[in-house]
């Protein structure tokens, strides 16, 4: 699966709605502190949280893209409503 989409951090995304390159530095923050990111696809409504499937911090393949724009390919899981994505790749778009 391929999404297109914005890297967000939930915390602020979810609790307050504020994303965009003017919160990257409190996305950041966030994110350092153990808050998930996750790929907020505008077009379709929907976030899609990712998902470690080696043991590792998911948060690691998207820290450098934090409120970009970005291409996201892998495995999309979903459970009870929520969507995940098992990240293969991350490109800048």
């Amino acid at each position: 699966m391929t999404i297109n989409g914005q890297v967000v951090d939930i915390a602020c995304f979810i609790g307050h709605g504020t994303n965009g390159a003017k919160h990257a530095k409190c996305a950041e923050t966030c994110a350092r502190a153990g808050n998930p990111l996750a790929i907020y696809d505008a077009a379709a409504g929907q976030v899609y949280i990712p998902v470690s499937m080696n043991h590792k911090n998911p948060n690691e393949k998207l820290m450098p893209f934090i409120e970009k724009k970005v291409k996201v390919t892998g495995t999309l899981l979903e459970k009870s409503g929520v969507k995940g994505i098992a990240i293969e790749q991350v490109v800048a778009q």
